[in-house]
């Protein structure tokens, strides 16, 4: 079993920052990926930022704005969050992609439990 905890999310005016961080624990081999995903009332669920290997890749709406980043020896990713914008506003998601061991090659999908984001104009 795979846990990821969340943590940093909050209510924070246009303009402002926040940095969220993410942290995977249990039975794990290697972590492939980890990334954010955010889902607004009423919207699907989208990818903000992943980082796989030394590729990153960005939704293009926060594009100059979040930065995403890996400590991959505390199984952690961070999602710094600059200029935010309403728009921002939504439960963001921590997802890592895993192999539970090292005689087993298919990778298992995990999410956090989401934190709130809330940007108020």
């Amino acid at each position: 079993q795979v846990q990821l905890v969340e943590s940093g999310g909050g209510l924070v005016q246009a303009g402002g920052s926040l940095r969220l961080s993410c942290s995977a624990s249990g039975i794990i081999f290697r972590i492939n990926a980890m990334g954010w995903y955010r889902q607004a009332p009423g919207k699907q669920r989208e990818l903000v930022a992943i980082t796989r290997g030394a590729n990153i890749n960005y939704v293009d709406s926060v594009k100059g704005r979040f930065t995403i980043s890996r400590d991959s020896a505390k199984n952690a990713v961070f999602l710094q969050m600059n200029s935010l914008k309403p728009e921002d506003t939504a439960v963001y998601y921590c997802n890592a992609g895993v192999l539970r061991s090292a005689s087993y090659s298919i990778e298992s999908e995990y999410w956090g439990q989401g934190t709130q984001v809330t940007v108020s104009s």
